[in-house]
């Protein structure tokens, strides 16, 4: 890769889409036609480049993202391939959150499928422009035009065919270039060779439908444009892209392609797409953060290597051949290796040691990173995902990254006890590589419990234990992460009074607890006026309320979503004691939170079926017998469609019994939605911190 290439030849882009629909295998094709490659890996055979760990071979899906760099026609792009399957979104979540472009990409028969819609939101929230790729346009039920469709009606976007395609399923030959007013075929096996011809006769007059919509939209993004389409003008070829970029970039309209990535069609004008319609580091706005020494002033970082260093630390992977590797969005400056740099977030220096360009998991020397560019880092020891890397002269701390929290626990345990500081050692690893894997030590079983996102996300993790870590451990049955709250205000004295001969022990505080809106977690207020509890004592008394809110009235679950505030309390000159207080403030947190009616709250997942129409009726018995909330269902040909929301605990086994609901022939995604109210039959059947995770 060039260091001296200027910005506006940059292009940092992810592949994002629902589990199945072809991102591995377009990120394939983009590698070989780049010539980064000279093999074309398949999923199928786990000969994909992309898909590294052993399971990801195994399963043919893509667990982590892995990040390349190509060259194409003057420009450089850098490439992240993310996972599809919902247990995983963590890895679209901090690779959306460093990328300036996407690239959506549809199973031709399906069109828009669950996961779409949810890393299309995602992709909202960090202001991601995309384009569209309608894959598997060989594919029985392929229809590119349905596919349109549902992006007009899942969405609520505006797609805009700049392509579209020549035939469908197996007569599927090739593609109609609307701008360039030719058709598009692959001779060649392997698709190396295009071959340009007129458009066919019986493909001229939609082409010429399509390609007016598509021109008007081009000039609705550009006054200039839109003059001269008003005056009647013939826009030429450069000034439709320009005004089809324009619109693409400002998030107002998506350009849409198609092809098949397996038969090595259409990748090519994939990857011009790319370079002519997704935004450069420049056409991005400067990135915005804070002085790490003072949060309530705002600052912004231009993508620009003049300017100081600032980059984004957006994960974290252990290499077996390079050690700890940190990948790192530059945004600004430029990062020299074996320089020293200041870790903002948590006010650290660190030595920025070898910088690397990843391609996949090989590795490839640089000397510096430059605004605009992703790269690995080695030598960062305490830089973790978020983190905010700066110039050690000229802080700053960037927008962070969120992660959903975990649903499903699992107890485990060493077979050995030899191996248990092996596992310990493995889960701290692992927990620095994935935000939203957790493990913690549950002081009433004994038991080291793991916490994930889902069955396959915790069969994953326990996969990697044995495999890369040599931890051979046994698991128990996976159990929900259930969570409690409150449903009214409630206030309570906390008061700790021990006296011993000596010095003895005071802490009296008065706390109120009020519920909030879900997704809020817990804040704490401070309303002490006139010192009658001193101020140094208010952090024990915080950290005495959050410790006692780690375990729940009626489960023993966390309790979420309310507002601690501290109003009244006294002290005593000599007895009183960090301790003391917040021995006070667990007090006073547990009986406010009798007071005020606790509720259990349990994970809802969304689900959508899909599957023969004739199965569907089984299909929506078995859901509400699992206390679903049917919210659909629709047909598409001869499928039916349901989508429906089910508490998680009734979703373990779901695969097995739809399988033999529907003789195979259905499948299901599941994603989590929100926490909702515990029916009180199931309230009963939940004790505190249930034994049944134990390890079997």
């Amino acid at each position: 890769m060039a260091t001296d290439l200027p910005l506006s030849k940059i292009r940092n882009i992810g592949f994002i889409a629902h589990i199945d629909a072809g991102k591995t295998t377009v990120s394939e094709r983009v590698l070989y036609f780049t010539g980064r490659t000279y093999k074309l890996g398949t999923v199928d055979e786990g000969t994909a480049v992309m898909d590294w760990m052993p399971q990801e071979k195994e399963r043919g899906i893509t667990i982590v993202s892995a990040a390349t760099t190509v060259d194409w026609k003057g420009f450089t792009v850098n490439i992240i391939d993310t996972p599809g399957h919902v247990d995983f979104t963590a890895e679209v979540e901090r690779s959306l959150r460093v990328l300036d472009g996407g690239v959506v990409i549809l199973d031709a028969n399906a069109g828009v499928e669950p996961q779409s819609e949810t890393v299309w939101r995602q992709a909202d929230r960090y202001h991601v422009p995309r384009v569209v790729f309608v894959n598997k346009m060989d594919k029985i039920g392929a229809d590119f035009f349905a596919s349109i469709d549902s992006i007009h009606v899942r969405l609520n976007a505006i797609p805009v065919p700049v392509q579209i395609p020549w035939g469908k399923e197996d007569d599927f030959q090739g593609v109609i270039d609307l701008i360039r007013q030719v058709a598009i075929t692959w001779e060649d096996a392997d698709g190396a060779t295009m071959v340009e011809q007129p458009i066919p006769a019986e493909l001229v007059e939609d082409a010429a439908r399509y390609r007016d919509a598509m021109i008007e939209r081009a000039a609705e993004q550009d006054d200039e444009l839109m003059v001269k389409y008003l005056e009647g003008e013939e826009l030429t070829e450069d000034e439709i892209r320009r005004g089809l970029r324009a619109g693409t970039v400002k998030m107002a309209i998506y350009p849409v392609f198609c092809g098949t990535a397996l038969r090595n069609k259409g990748v090519q004008p994939l990857i011009d797409a790319i370079t002519d319609y997704l935004p450069s580091p420049l056409d991005v706005p400067p990135v915005e953060g804070t002085d790490p020494r003072d949060e309530s002033i705002t600052m912004e970082r231009a993508p620009d290597p003049s300017e100081p260093f600032s980059a984004l630390a957006f994960k974290v992977v252990t290499d077996p051949f390079a050690g700890r590797l940190v990948y790192l969005r530059v945004y600004s400056g430029t990062g020299k290796a074996g320089a020293t740099v200041l870790n903002s977030s948590r006010q650290g220096r660190e030595r920025l040691g070898r910088l690397i360009q990843m391609h996949s998991n090989h590795r490839e020397e640089l000397e510096e990173a430059t605004a605009g560019n992703i790269v690995a880092a080695v030598g960062l020891k305490d830089t973790f995902t978020g983190d905010t890397i700066s110039a050690v002269n000229s802080p700053v701390v960037l927008e962070s990254i969120r992660f959903p929290e975990p649903v499903v626990s699992v107890a485990i345990e060493p077979k050995t006890r030899e191996e248990e500081e092996k596992l310990v050692d493995a889960l701290v690893k692992l927990g620095q590589e994935d935000p939203t894997f957790r493990s913690s030590h549950d002081l009433e079983t004994g038991q080291t419990v793991i916490s994930g996102m889902g069955e396959l996300h915790i069969e994953v993790i326990v996969d990697r234990l044995k495999r890369e870590f040599r931890v051979d451990a046994r698991t128990g049955r996976p159990q929900v992460a259930y969570r409690e709250t409150i449903t009214r205000p409630a206030r309570a004295e906390g008061r700790y009074v021990r006296q011993t001969g000596g010095r003895g022990q005071y802490g009296h505080v008065w706390l109120e607890v009020e519920p909030l809106e879900p997704g809020s977690g817990i804040e704490f207020v401070n309303k002490i006026v006139g010192g009658v509890v001193p101020r140094e004592y208010i952090p024990a008394v915080e950290q005495g309320a959050r410790e006692a809110a780690q375990n729940g009235q009626l489960t023993g679950f966390p309790i979420v979503d309310i507002r601690i505030s501290i109003d009244d309390g006294s002290f005593h000159e000599v007895d009183s004691s960090e301790m003391a207080f917040k021995m006070a403030g667990s007090m006073g947190f547990k009986a406010a939170i009798e007071r005020a009616r606790p509720v259990a709250l349990e994970p809802i997942m969304k689900v959508e079926v899909v599957g023969p129409a004739k199965s569907i009726g089984d299909v929506m018995g078995d859901l509400q017998s699992r206390r679903a909330q049917v919210q659909g269902m629709e047909s598409r040909g001869d499928l039916g469609i349901v989508t429906a929301f089910v508490p998680l605990a009734e979703m373990f086994g779901y695969a097995t019994s739809l399988r033999s609901a529907t003789q195979g022939r259905a499948s299901y995604s599941m994603e989590f939605d929100h926490y909702s109210h515990v029916p009180q039959q199931v309230v009963e059947s939940l004790t505190k911190r249930p034994a049944s995770v134990g390890a079997r």
